[in-house]
């Protein structure tokens, strides 16, 4: 998957009004991520991403400040920064970041789903694989 396409599927199934709005929420939510997963976890994920989206992961995973092993957050943690970040309230940020984290295990053909959920709490990786039409 091209970054267009990436976009353009975060836009349609977080019911975005911009392409602008659905890299805002992209950008936020795998920054984030990044944060909170290990390095090595967020770099093994990027690459199978289109470059310009792994990107946010590496960039946040690089980090010189980071701890190597993630940040712990607790879910509300994690979500409020996301929409501290995205600009968007609390509840749609838990919407957009599921659908971005969605449109990534699709564009790596499930392959981030499987790097991503061992580093995270049981009940973290419940909402944020949830998908776009799953429960809060």
């Amino acid at each position: 998957m091209q970054h267009d396409a990436f976009i353009g599927q975060v836009q349609a199934r977080a019911r975005l009004g911009s392409r602008g709005a659905a890299e805002r929420v992209t950008r936020a939510s795998l920054e984030t991520l990044g944060e909170r997963v290990p390095s090595t976890v967020a770099e093994k994920a990027a690459a199978q991403l289109p470059h310009e989206i792994g990107e946010h992961l590496r960039r946040v995973a690089h980090a010189p400040d980071k701890p190597p092993v993630g940040e712990h957050m607790s879910q509300r943690d994690f979500f409020s920064r996301v929409a501290e970040r995205a600009g968007a309230k609390y509840p749609k940020a838990i919407h957009e970041a599921r659908c971005v984290v969605e449109v990534a295990n699709e564009a790596a053909h499930g392959a981030f789903a499987t790097d991503i959920r061992p580093s995270l709490d049981r009940e973290l990786e419940r909402v944020l694989f949830a998908g776009s039409d799953g429960p809060t």
